[in-house]
């Protein structure tokens, strides 16, 4: 049975989508189908994100909060994908950082802000928020290794892509084995409100999704060149801000959404393993898909402002969760530092 909420987000991204492939192959300027398809890539993305929830009652909280940030990544998989066989690597690598510091920095900041405007300081466990920080500090150090031996021009410089699948390959081993923990119920659960789906809605709002996340990421990176060169917005903040906010759409509504209801432990959760599983899991599939999809291949030498801007937010992230508590102002000081970092890339 679906809610008028339900019908409404569905119409919305069924409607989304057919503009997006209508603006791709009819006339219709350099902006339009960009903007279309990056709003079309965020109403998919929460239309997965509503079809796990209702998965929540079969399969528990914390095998609900995994496949939500694992399907609620798809857009940005499939944008990977077309990006990189048109040669646009700086694009994804910006879009993977920026979707690590957006969940991290702005979608965190945003619900302490509104969980502490409403509810004053808030609790949450702090075991549990230490080690999600702790799995996303060890992938930045990962994604960090190739960077520094490029630049100092280590032995291992002139084997970046080695060095890069190397990587990727840990990455990939350390997130198969997190993901036993990360399937144990949290500490406290949020029911379900609202009608119940059947299985077959629930599989078939998956797989429209993923059908029409596929065709969306391909007009929307058509859209992309002819619309940054229009708007005179460099590839870089592209991906960084842009790219990365509409594929985040889920953890942008749902953490605020929890943070408000004081449900603080489901809010880091759900906010905080979207990032572990780019990190983990996203960007090393990028890497190792690269070798085989044509197109421009990925490495983990990335530049180093990105770099800078991952090491920064990861202490920061470890510092605010630290005490298991958070106030409005621990949220400002958040978006106020993803405000300066997206500026930074204005430019390039």
């Amino acid at each position: 049975m679906l809610s008028p909420g339900d019908r409404r987000l569905i119409g919305a991204s069924a409607l989304l989508t057919a503009a997006s492939g209508l603006t791709r192959y009819v006339a219709s300027g350099r902006v339009i189908p960009f903007v279309v398809s990056a709003l079309a890539l965020a109403a998919l993305a929460a239309l997965v994100g509503r079809s796990v929830e209702r998965l929540g009652d079969r399969l528990g909280s914390g095998a609900t909060g995994v496949l939500q940030s694992a399907l609620g990544n798809l857009p940005e998989l499939f944008f990977g994908i077309f990006a990189l066989r048109q040669g646009l690597v700086t694009v994804v690598q910006a879009t993977l950082v920026g979707s690590i510091l957006a969940n991290v920095l702005l979608v965190l900041g945003v619900a302490f802000i509104a969980g502490g405007l409403r509810h004053g300081t808030q609790r949450f466990s702090a075991e549990g928020a230490r080690l999600v920080v702790l799995l996303l500090l060890l992938a930045v150090a990962v994604l960090v290794v190739p960077t520094v031996t490029a630049h100092l021009h280590g032995g291992a410089a002139h084997h970046e892509r080695a060095l890069s699948d190397v990587a990727a390959v840990v990455l990939l081993a350390v997130f198969c084995l997190s993901v036993p923990a990360s399937l144990q119920p949290a500490a406290e659960t949020v029911p379900h409100q609202g009608p119940t789906w059947s299985l077959g809605m629930v599989m078939g709002g998956l797989l429209g999704s993923a059908i029409g996340a596929a065709a969306v990421s391909d007009w929307f990176v058509s859209s992309l060149r002819p619309a940054l060169a229009a708007l005179h917005i460099s590839e870089a903040f592209a991906g960084l801000v842009i790219v990365a906010i509409a594929g985040n759409a889920v953890e942008n509504v749902v953490g605020v959404q929890l943070a408000l209801r004081n449900r603080m432990d489901y809010a880091l959760s759900v906010t905080l393993q979207s990032p572990v599983q780019i990190a983990l899991a996203l960007t090393p599939a990028l890497v190792l898909l690269s070798n085989v999809i044509g197109g421009a291949p990925l490495t983990l030498v990335l530049p180093t402002v990105l770099v800078a801007a991952l090491a920064i937010t990861t202490i920061v992230a470890v510092v605010v969760v630290v005490d298991g508590e958070s106030t409005w102002l621990e949220g400002v000081c958040l978006v106020g530092l993803y405000a300066v970092i997206a500026a930074a890339f204005w430019w390039g």
